[in-house]
Formats: structure tokens, C-alpha cells, sequence
């Protein structure tokens, strides 16, 4: 290790081989840090390790594993050295009518998404209070604020995780970790494109929704996480950051 890579911010990210997670390490990166990738798929984090370069490591995680989770927070502790940043940004979507869940897959999807989060923070903590920059990163939803036919269980991940980002803000700040949230609107991403595709998701339906008339890129969304990563928000804590084209905000239904 360098003296520049040895003094270069650490950040971790689950979910972190593709889409929003995948942006916000490519702006990290860019910025001039490390980045540690976690994700369950093999190839998608070899492919992106790989396009990020040196500065860029993988981990496989699955975050509903705690076992691999904790490993992978050690091995960064053994490489690394230090961790100043984690953005949780693992999920996955499985719209359904709420009649039709099944136990499965409502605990499949709060395990993945809150649970996990709950996990990735909890076995980060050690790292950050060493850290005198560190912070959190959740990523929520709009689905946090309003209800969405079809999407319980993942809207109740993704009001959980605003939850858990107020209680680790409070908890955490007197030990030198903030705890925010983002939370995107719809982001055109390989899995949005998938339930697009499916029939499970309308573009239509949502660019008239949402007054900017648009999906978000993922790098607009690693925009709002990485300003809540760095000491540019060192006062922000505890907050959720809608990052949604002014949906959850819209009115017109008034007209």
C-alpha cells in the first residue's frame, strides 16, 4: 500500500457490482478513494472491480448471511485499514398483490433490505468510530413515504430503513458516525429495465408521475449519496434525502 492509497477514504458498498451502488463507487473512486464492493454475484463484481481498477476491491456478500458480512468488514480491517464511509445499497424487487405474499418471500425481502442494512452498519461500527469522517449511508425509497399497491413488504423494508437511520444517527453521533438516507425516486437500472420489461412496471405510468417527467440515472442518485458520505454534509445527520423528481412532493392530483 502507497502512501496514497494509505491515506485515500475507504468506502464499503453492498449491493455495490451494479446499479446505484455501482455509480456511487465510480464517483467515490473518482473522487480519489477506495472503494470496497460487496455483492452476491460473482461475475457483475468481478466485471465491475475490473472497469473501477486499482482502486477498487470485491468482497462476495450475501447480506442476509451475517457470517459473510462480519468476514467481510474484517477483511477490510486486515487490507484496507481503515473505513471511513458504508453505503447500503443491496435490494431487490419482487412486486406482488399483498393477498398473494407468502411468509418466504415477505422475509426474503425485509431480511435483504432492512435486516441486511442493520447488519452491514453493525458489523461496520468498529471500523467507523476510528474513523474522523465517518458516515452512513442507507438507501431508502420513496416507497418510504407513501403507499405503493403491490410493493407491502418492500415498502415496509424501505420505511424500516428510515427508521433504523433516525435510531443510528441519535445513537452513533456521539461516537463520531452520521447516519442519513437517500431516498430515490424510480432509477433506470438493469432491474427497472427487467420489471419493465416484465410488464411489472410502467414507464409510462411513472414519467407522468413524477413532475421532472423522468426516470433518474443511477449516477444522479450517487450524487445525493456521496455528498451525505463526505465532510461536505458534516452536519447532516439523520436525515432523509428525497432524491424522487418531486413525486413524493406532487400535488397535481389537487388540479
Amino acid at each position: 500500500m502507497n502512501a496514497k492509497t494509505a491515506t485515500a477514504p475507504v468506502a464499503a458498498v453492498t449491493g455495490g457490482a451494479s446499479g446505484i451502488g455501482l455509480a456511487f463507487a465510480r464517483k467515490w473512486v473518482e473522487c480519489g478513494g477506495q472503494v470496497v464492493l460487496m455483492d452476491y454475484q460473482p461475475a457483475s463484481l468481478d466485471a465491475a472491480v475490473r472497469e473501477l481498477g486499482p482502486s477498487a476491491r470485491g468482497i462476495i456478500v450475501d447480506v442476509t448471511i451475517n457470517v459473510t458480512v462480519v468476514s467481510a468488514y474484517d477483511s477490510i480491517r486486515e487490507n484496507e485499514g481503515r473505513l471511513d464511509a458504508v453505503v447500503n445499497c443491496a435490494g431487490v424487487a419482487a412486486p406482488s398483490p399483498s393477498e398473494d405474499v407468502t411468509d418466504e418471500s415477505w422475509m426474503n425481502m425485509l431480511d435483504i433490505h432492512l435486516t441486511g442494512s442493520m447488519r452491514s452498519c453493525r458489523a461496520a461500527f468498529p471500523l467507523l468510530i476510528e474513523s474522523n469522517r465517518a458516515s452512513i449511508v442507507n438507501i431508502a425509497s420513496v416507497a418510504s413515504l407513501v403507499g405503493m399497491p403491490g410493493r407491502a413488504s418492500y415498502t415496509t423494508a424501505k420505511a424500516g430503513i428510515a427508521g433504523l437511520t433516525r435510531t443510528l444517527a441519535v445513537e452513533w453521533a456521539r461516537r463520531g458516525i452520521r447516519c442519513n438516507a437517500v431516498g430515490p425516486g424510480y432509477v433506470r437500472t438493469n432491474l427497472t429495465d427487467a420489471l419493465v420489461a416484465s410488464g411489472r412496471l410502467s414507464d409510462g405510468l411513472i414519467t407522468d408521475r413524477t413532475p421532472l417527467g423522468r426516470f433518474a440515472e443511477a449516477a444522479e442518485i450517487a450524487e445525493a449519496i456521496y455528498f451525505l458520505a463526505t465532510p461536505a454534509a458534516s452536519y447532516v445527520n439523520g436525515h432523509l434525502l428525497m432524491a424522487d423528481g418531486g413525486m413524493s412532493v406532487d400535488g397535481n392530483w389537487y388540479d
